[in-house]
This record gives C-alpha cells, sequence and structure tokens, in this order.
C-alpha cells in the first residue's frame, strides 16, 4: 500500500503542508512572506500551478493545489522549496536580520546534520500531501485553511490575514494571489 501523505495521483487536488525545520518562525518577516507569494505566483505562470488556496503562517504554509495536466506536481513542489529555501537564505544573508547569525546557524547545523551536501536546510524534508477526496474533505481544509490565523491568535477573522486566500474567498479586494476557486 503507498504512502497515505504523498502525491499517488498526478491528475490529483492535494491539501498540502510544508513546514520550516525545528518551526523556526522565519515568516514572521514581510520580506520572507513576500519570496513564497512571488514563487507562488511564477509557478502559477510557468509551471502549472493551480492554486486553490493557501495561507502563509510564522513556520509553515498550507495549501490546497494541483497542477495541469502537462506539468508534473512533484517537480513543481520541489522546485518552489528548493527556489524559496535559496531566495530566504540569501535575503537572511543580505538584510540586517536581527537573527541572521541564529538562523544562518541553525539551518547550517540541519544541512550538516542530513548530510545532504547543501549548505543551508530551511523546510524540513517531504511535504505532508493529503489528496482531496470529497467536497466535504474539500470544505474541511479550506475552513482550516482559512481559519489557521484566527486559531493562532493573529486576527479576529480569516479575511482580515493578508497572507491568505481567506480575501479571495469573501470576494474582497487587495488579494495577494490569484487563487482558482475551489466551488
Amino acid at each position: 500500500m503507498g504512502n497515505a501523505y504523498k502525491i499517488t495521483n498526478k491528475e490529483g487536488v492535494y491539501f498540502m503542508t510544508f513546514t520550516v525545520i525545528g518551526w523556526v518562525d522565519i515568516f514572521t518577516r514581510k520580506n520572507y512572506r513576500d519570496i513564497v507569494v512571488d514563487s507562488f505566483k511564477y509557478c502559477q505562470q510557468q509551471k502549472g500551478l493551480i492554486l486553490y488556496a493557501y495561507v502563509i503562517m510564522s513556520s509553515h504554509v498550507h495549501l490546497i493545489v494541483s497542477t495541469h495536466a502537462e506539468f508534473d506536481l512533484v517537480a513543481t513542489i520541489r522546485d518552489f522549496k528548493k527556489f524559496t529555501s535559496k531566495a530566504i537564505i540569501k535575503s537572511i544573508q543580505e538584510i540586517g536580520e536581527s537573527r541572521r547569525e541564529w538562523l544562518l546557524n541553525k539551518f547550517s547545523f540541519e544541512a550538516k546534520r542530513v548530510k545532504r551536501g547543501e549548505k543551508y536546510k530551511l523546510w524540513k524534508d517531504g511535504y505532508y500531501a493529503k489528496e482531496i477526496s470529497s467536497i466535504q474533505f474539500l470544505q474541511q481544509k479550506l475552513d482550516y485553511i482559512h481559519n489557521n490565523p484566527v486559531e493562532a491568535g493573529i486576527v479576529l477573522n480569516g479575511e482580515e490575514y493578508v497572507y491568505s486566500s481567506a480575501k479571495n474567498y469573501a470576494g474582497l479586494p487587495d488579494k495577494l494571489i490569484d487563487v482558482e476557486y475551489a466551488f
């Protein structure tokens, strides 16, 4: 039997989670969140990513995604994680990040620990992926994604959180990323 938390159906729609190693709160800084947003947009335009819903939390990202038929979701996600990791590390090195030394040491330690030949490691290996198998499961995951910032005590209403597709689904202006509506 296959792994229930991996992409097994190339044409499927998936709820996914990517987590920063050690649950480091890297996305408390706008510039790092913006790297993720820009990478989503690039993947939509160039790598066939279909983004139905998303939220960027302080140490992880939740998505509902698929790809157009001629693209490979596994490859798109791999490239997304690789690019965002390098871009965020570069940004840490270049800006006046108060946690610069600690972050670089943490990400360097992790790279050495897993012995992958990388100098820094930002994302945990792999990702959580669960295929959307019903309308009820889709609605549950949409609600989960859009309520994540509410549950974290960041906002009172999901639509108030800038780095989420909740605004899209509420029909509000000033959306960061265009999404395909799941319904």
